[in-house]
């Protein structure tokens, strides 16, 4: 039984500092399948989805989801604490609890787990103490475990939290060029007169290092996947998908726009999606809805002729871009049903309002003052 507790505490221990290498200190993508986080976090998340069906707001449901991801970090961190207090009580318990404990008690299990916890989190009460050699050694090692502890997590959170920032500095900046939410229809109208061709060229090339940096960073840190935006129309999936729908557009022909640099956006934005689809065993969605059936299709072209930006037309055209959607769709379709966001369309809303034109303190008077001309929303391009 000893025996048995013994190899089970050193496997506890050895598990979560693998666990832990591998979540914060290596700075690669772990394919293997049985993984305590991948079980934590599996573990957590559907359960999470399940609430939603009992909260009627879209508004608190996304409030709610943007609970998870702080939340699911703290609580990793505890699961690995209390499994490394766990995994050093039972080696303790396992090699006899040479401990001195208060006169009238005697040492078992629960004063092992006891003296484990205030080691770990270096209270250093003095009320139990290690007696004998082995017991000493393992004290000390396990003082060092939780500094060690203590000094990744200190260092992991604000690397988190930088690279949080970083993603959604550009996913604001597309507020004012996309729409609210994001379009690729409304992006090409937006920089369809004077120099607005040269300005794309320059916002693609900018979103070809948002991409590389998203790549790099969500496969070393999956959980920043769960972070939300701030705002409930905006999120990362949207975002890229629609430079993803906009480089598709250009590659298959937008009058005065070169497709060169949308090719090399269009490569990197779609290794980021499937790469991050597989960290999630998420297997392309073929069955989805269409996202742009003929007369949206029809639709499109009509609204981007009608702001001097004519799309590449005939079969060759069509089936190009089919072929270039069904590269990437499958993908974000089903990166967007696990973490339950919602993709944009490739038509903007009817209605559309940016971010930027509203306020809390004028809802009642429904955002910002529309400008005086009647053809601000048609007009408001660069």
């Amino acid at each position: 039984m000893t025996t048995l507790a013994a190899a089970a505490g050193i496997a506890l221990i050895l598990l979560v500092l693998w666990e832990g290498f591998e979540t914060i200190v290596l700075p690669r993508r772990v394919t293997r399948q049985i993984r305590l986080t991948r079980l934590f976090y599996r573990a957590t998340w559907k359960p999470w989805v399940v609430i939603l069906g009992v909260i009627p707001s879209s508004k608190r449901r996304e409030t709610y989801l943007g609970f998870y991801g702080p939340l699911s970090l703290l609580g990793l961190l505890a699961v690995w604490a209390v499994t490394l207090v766990l995994g050093f009580a039972l080696v303790h318990w396992a090699f006899g609890s040479h401990l001195n404990v208060p006169s009238g008690t005697d040492a078992d299990f629960w004063t092992d787990l006891y003296l484990s916890g205030t080691t770990f989190f270096t209270l250093g009460l003095g009320d139990v103490t290690p007696q004998g050699p082995l017991a000493r050694f393992l004290t000390v090692v396990e003082s060092g475990t939780g500094f060690a502890f203590l000094a990744l997590v200190i260092g992991y959170l604000p690397t988190l939290s930088q690279a949080f920032s970083r993603r959604e500095v550009n996913i604001t900046l597309l507020d004012a060029r996309a729409g609210s939410p994001p379009s690729a229809v409304e992006l090409l109208r937006r920089h369809a007169r004077d120099h607005g061709p040269v300005s794309l060229v320059q916002l693609l090339r900018d979103w070809e290092r948002w991409s590389a940096e998203l790549l790099e960073s969500h496969l070393s840190y999956p959980v920043l996947c769960y972070f939300r935006s701030q705002h409930d129309n905006e999120n990362w999936l949207a975002s890229l998908t629609t430079i993803l729908d906009t480089c598709a557009l250009v590659r298959v022909g937008v009058e005065n726009v070169p497709p060169a640099q949308a090719q090399l956006t269009f490569a990197i934005a779609r290794h980021a999606v499937v790469d991050l689809a597989q960290i999630f065993s998420t297997p392309p969605d073929r069955t989805a809805a269409d996202r742009l059936p003929p007369e949206e299709l029809a639709e499109l072209r009509r609204l981007l002729a009608e702001a001097g930006c004519k799309v590449q037309e005939g079969p060759e055209a069509e089936q190009q871009l089919t072929e270039l959607r069904g590269m990437y769709e499958p993908y974000v379709q089903a990166l967007a049903g696990y973490l339950r966001f919602t993709l944009p369309g490739w038509l903007p809303p009817q209605r559309l309002r940016d971010n930027w034109q509203t306020s809390a303190w004028e809802k009642g008077l429904g955002g910002i003052a529309s400008p005086p001309c009647a053809q601000a929303r048609k007009d408001d391009h660069f």
